[in-house]
C-alpha cells in the first residue's frame, strides 16, 4: 500500500475516528486515502480551526485528536492551535505534509520548516524521511501524546514519503496506549507524610488543577475531599473536577477567583495542589502565597514541581494512585471550625442581582436552565470567560472547556466543533465575545456543514472587554483600539450560514431565547447586549496578595 493509505490504516489502529483538516497540495495523497475510508474528515473554515477542533475533541473526549494541514502557510496556520494544547496539556496529534524529500532546503513552493517552528510548542515533532519508519514514527507520536504529561505531536511528511508503496507491517495497539509514568522513588514515605500533613491540619485546602482532569482523578478528589473535610477551589482549567453544587465546592481561585476562594485559600495552613503548575494569574506574589503553609503538590511532570512555588511535599506520579493512597492513609475529619470560618465569608462576599442585564444574570440563567442537562460549556478568551468561570454550574469533569495557558482568542468556536464530535450525546454551549467571534466566526459554516447542534452565546458589550477593563483599571480610562463602535450584526450573520439567532436585551427575552434554542434541533446563536462598562470582579491586583484587589467600578 502506499504510505497514505498505510497512515489512515495507522489511524483506524489508534481509535481515530475523526479528523480534522484542510487540504492542499503536499498533503492530497493522504487526503485521496481518507475517501471513503472509516475516518470521518471535518472541514473547518481555517487550519487554526482545525487545530482547535482536534483540541476540543481532546478535552472533551479525552481521547488524541487529530489535524491535518498542507505545507507552508496551512502548517503555520495551525500555530496557535497547537501552542493552546501545548499550554494546556492536551493530547493532540497534527499531521501536516511536506515538499518532497528531494526538494527539502532548496526553498521550494511552500516549503516551511515547520517542525522547526513548533519545536517551542509541541511535546515532540518528528520530520519522516524514510518510507519504512513512517508507521512507527506514527505509533511514537500517539504514544508522545498521551503518555504522562499529554501535549500536542507534530508529524511532518513529505509528499513522496505519502506516495511511495510498502507492505504494511502489523502491530500491537497496546503499544500506543502505554502509559510512560515517572514517580517520585520515595514516593511511599511521601503520601505518608502528605497524609500526616492533612490529618495535623487546621485549614486545609484542596486546588484542584487541569492535571486532576486529565488524569481522570475527579472521582478520587472528590472522595478524598468528602472523607477529609477539605474545601476545594479550582484553578480555571480545574473547573468540573469537583461538582459545581457540591457542598465542599468553593469555586474559582485567582486572579478574578471569588473572594470567599481566594480568602479560604489565603488563610490555608496546608494547600493540596493537584494538577496545577501554579501559574501567575492563580498564585498572585508568590512568595506571601506560599509564606506559612505546608505545600502538597502533585502532578505528573517533574519539571513543574518546585519550578514557581517550593512543595513542602512534592508528589511525582500517576494522581489516582496518590490519592488513593493518601486517603488510606489519611484520618477522617470533619472540621468545623474551618467550615464555620468558610460559610461566614460565603455568607459576607455572596453578591446580590441588580435590575441591570448583565453577565452574571446570563450565567445563572444558564444554571437555571441548563443546570441539570449535562451540557460541555466551551468558552472563548476575555471578559465572558470570567464571567462563565465564576458563575457556571459545571458538574462533570470535561464539561467546561477553555484555553487557559495560551488564552486564545478565537479557540471558542472551532473547539465546541471537535467537543460536540467528540460528545455527540451532549449539547455544546458556546460562550464567546463579540471581539472573539470575529476571530473564528466564519467556522459557524462548519457547524452547519455537519449540522452540529451548537448552541452559541454572543455576550456582545461592544468592546474588545478584558482589553478596555484594563484600560479602565492601570491606564487611566484611555481605550486605545478597544472599542468597536461600528455595531455587527450578529443575527445576519448567523443566518448568513442558515443558523437562526435571536438578540436579547433583557432578561426575559434572554430565558426565552435559551429555552427555544434548546428546543430546537439544530445550531443556534443568541446574542445577550449588555453595558460595555460591565467590569469583571473581583480582580487581584497584579503581584500582589490574595486579598488585595483591585477596586474596579
Amino acid at each position: 500500500m502506499t504510505g497514505a493509505q498505510a497512515i489512515v490504516k495507522c489511524l483506524v489502529r489508534e481509535g481515530v475516528d475523526t479528523v480534522f483538516g484542510y487540504p492542499g497540495g503536499t498533503i492530497l495523497p493522504l487526503y485521496d486515502a481518507l475517501y471513503g475510508s472509516p475516518v470521518r474528515h471535518v472541514l473547518t473554515v481555517h487550519e487554526q480551526g482545525a487545530a482547535h477542533a482536534a483540541d476540543g475533541y481532546a478535552r472533551a473526549s479525552g481521547r488524541a485528536g487529530v489535524c491535518i494541514a498542507t505545507s507552508g502557510p496551512g502548517a503555520t496556520n495551525l500555530v496557535t492551535g497547537l501552542a493552546a494544547a501545548f499550554m494546556d496539556s492536551i493530547p493532540v496529534v497534527a499531521i501536516t505534509g511536506q515538499v518532497q524529500t528531494s526538494l527539502i532546503g532548496r526553498d521550494a513552493f511552500q516549503e516551511i520548516d515547520i517542525t522547526g517552528i513548533t519545536m517551542p510548542i509541541t511535546k515532540h515533532n518528528f520530520l519522516v524521511k524514510d518510507s519504512g519508519k513512517l508507521i512507527e514514527t506514527l505509533r511514537r507520536a500517539f504514544a508522545i501524546a498521551r503518555s504522562g504529561r499529554p501535549g500536542p505531536v507534530l508529524v511532518d511528511i513529505p509528499r513522496d514519503i505519502q506516495s511511495n508503496t510498502y507492505d504494511f507491517i502489523e502491530f500491537d495497539s497496546e503499544y500506543q496506549r502505554q502509559t510512560l509514568v515517572r514517580q517520585s522513588p520515595d514516593l511511599p514515605e511521601l503520601i505518608a507524610k502528605a497524609a500526616a500533613a492533612v490529618s495535623a491540619a487546621e485549614r486545609p485546602v484542596i486546588i484542584a488543577g487541569g492535571g486532576c482532569i486529565s488524569a481522570n482523578a475527579a472521582g478520587t478528589l472528590t472522595q478524598f475531599a468528602e472523607q477529609c473535610g477539605l474545601p476545594v477551589v479550582t484553578t480555571l482549567m480545574g473547573i468540573g473536577a469537583l461538582p459545581g453544587t457540591h457542598p465542599n465546592h468553593l469555586g474559582l481561585t485567582g486572579l478574578h477567583g471569588l473572594k470567599s476562594a481566594n480568602q479560604a485559600v489565603h488563610e490555608a495552613d496546608v494547600l493540596i495542589v493537584t494538577g496545577s503548575r501554579f501559574n501567575d494569574r492563580v498564585t498572585g506574589d508568590r512568595a506571601s502565597y506560599a509564606a506559612g503553609k505546608t505545600i502538597i503538590h502533585i502532578d505528573i511532570d517533574p519539571a513543574e514541581v518546585h519550578k514557581n512555588v517550593d512543595a513542602s511535599v512534592p508528589l511525582v506520579g500517576e494522581m489516582n494512585a496518590i490519592l488513593t493512597g493518601i486517603c488510606q492513609a489519611v484520618k477522617p475529619a470533619e472540621r468545623p471550625a474551618w467550615w464555620e470560618t468558610i460559610r461566614k465569608w460565603q455568607a459576607m462576599y455572596r453578591e446580590t442581582a441588580g435590575a441591570a442585564f448583565t453577565a452574571e444574570e446570563i450565567m445563572g440563567e444558564l444554571n437555571r436552565q441548563l443546570g441539570d442537562k449535562g451540557v460541555i460549556y466551551v468558552t472563548d478568551v476575555g471578559q465572558h470567560q470570567m464571567w462563565a468561570a465564576q458563575k457556571l454550574s459545571v458538574n462533570s469533569p470535561r464539561g467546561f472547556l477553555t484555553s487557559g495557558g495560551l488564552g486564545a482568542m478565537g479557540f471558542g468556536l472551532p473547539a465546541a466543533v471537535g467537543a460536540q464530535l467528540a460528545r455527540p450525546d451532549k449539547r455544546v454551549v458556546h460562550i464567546v465575545g463579540d471581539g472573539a467571534l470575529k476571530m473564528t466566526g466564519c467556522e459557524l459554516y462548519t457547524v452547519t456543514a455537519e449540522g452540529l447542534p451548537i448552541i452559541s452565546i454572543v455576550i456582545n458589550n461592544h468592546s474588545l472587554g478584558m482589553v478596555r477593563q484594563l484600560q479602565h483599571c492601570f491606564y487611566g480610562q484611555r481605550y486605545s483600539a478597544s472599542l468597536l463602535p461600528t455595531p455587527m450584526d450578529f443575527s445576519a450573520f448567523a443566518a448568513a450560514f442558515g443558523i437562526p439567532a435571536a438578540v436579547t436585551n433583557c432578561r426575559e427575552e434572554f430565558s426565552q431565547a435559551v429555552a427555544a434554542a434548546w428546543e430546537r434541533p439544530g445550531p443556534s446563536l443568541i446574542v445577550a447586549n449588555i453595558a460595555t462598562n460591565d467590569l469583571v470582579t473581583p480582580m487581584i491586583a497584579p503581584g500582589g496578595t490574595m486579598d488585595a484587589y483591585v477596586e474596579v467600578k
